[in-house]
């Protein structure tokens, strides 16, 4: 469902923390019926996968989700898929058009390795989870985790590709949750905000507060971002059990007063300049929220900073 700017603002004019607390409320409404889904299936399968594209708040939503959880009885254990990296060949690995590798594939995966772990959960066995070196780009020497699931627990497989056929297809009992910022904001009939820009704003303020990335550096990388994401994750979204949209319709009142001067700081040869422009304009139609506004954890925190 949209959300509508008129509305956002009037809102946010007359009763701003009352729309705070309403929208927290909408989205923790949310995260409980996804964990109550999820508890219910645990029963068929102890496996969830959880996938999603960058700036979802995919880390946030999947701890509140395991914290409703525990409160049924039921503990999780969060399975990064990244540590299944297998070790980059240059001679072997996939390439984007451009020649580059190209790191958003999920030929990447070990996927023989996913799949055995998978089965060997599900019937009770034992895993030896591995661990990716991302600075040298190569699976680690550290010795692998082990880890079996005891009584009421589950696994959550979380990563960008926990949806693709080709590596969890053949689980069909597993629960599967995708998570992104799907709402758009309209003005009268017309989009005035996709949920796309909201997740790249997310990620431009998030990437310059914990990082120490500038909103050039996140815009460089977008276009390859979203080439993955259209290759390799939305493909399989329709294949959730549950489609959680993970936008608040009060963030980007609060959003602009962190990105604007990031977003206007942006050299004139960066790609996806107009859109960009576009972007910056319409920031200005949406009335401001100071951040401080926003509670301790609300999921904007894992963008803003603060408690979550």
């Amino acid at each position: 469902m949209p959300y509508h700017l008129r509305e956002i603002n009037r809102r946010v004019r007359s009763d701003v923390r009352g729309f705070l607390e309403e929208s927290d409320e909408v989205y923790h409404k949310k995260v409980s019926g996804a964990a109550e889904h999820i508890s219910q299936r645990a029963r068929i399968s102890p496996v969830v996968f959880l996938s999603g594209p960058s700036g979802s708040g995919k880390t946030t939503t999947a701890e509140k989700i395991s914290a409703e959880l525990q409160r049924r009885g039921i503990r999780s254990h969060t399975i990064s898929m990244d540590d299944y990296y297998k070790t980059i060949d240059p001679c072997t690995a996939p390439r984007s058009e451009t020649g580059e590798i190209d790191y958003e594939s999920p030929e990447l995966l070990d996927t023989e390795l996913l799949r055995e772990h998978f089965s060997r959960l599900e019937s009770g066995g034992e895993i030896l989870i591995p661990r990716f070196d991302f600075v040298r780009q190569v699976r680690s020497e550290q010795p692998p985790r082990p880890f079996r699931l005891g009584k009421n627990e589950i696994a959550i497989f979380e990563g960008i590709h926990a949806l693709n056929d080709r590596i969890t297809g053949q689980y069909p009992q597993a629960y599967r949750l995708y998570i992104s910022a799907r709402s758009n904001v309209e003005d009268g009939k017309e989009i005035c905000f996709k949920g796309t820009w909201i997740r790249l704003v997310r990620r431009i303020v998030r990437d310059y507060q914990f990082r120490g990335n500038d909103a050039e550096y996140t815009m460089r990388l977008w276009a390859g971002v979203r080439r993955g994401e259209k290759l390799y994750i939305s493909p399989y979204k329709e294949s959730a059990d549950l489609l959680f949209d993970s936008s608040l319709p009060y963030e980007v009142s609060v959003l602009k007063n962190l990105a604007s001067r990031l977003l206007t700081e942006i050299p004139p040869d960066v790609p996806r300049r107009a859109e960009l422009c576009e972007l910056v304009r319409n920031l200005e139609l949406f009335e401001s929220i100071e951040p401080a506004l926003v509670e301790p954890d609300s999921l904007l925190r894992e963008f803003i900073g603060g408690e979550t």
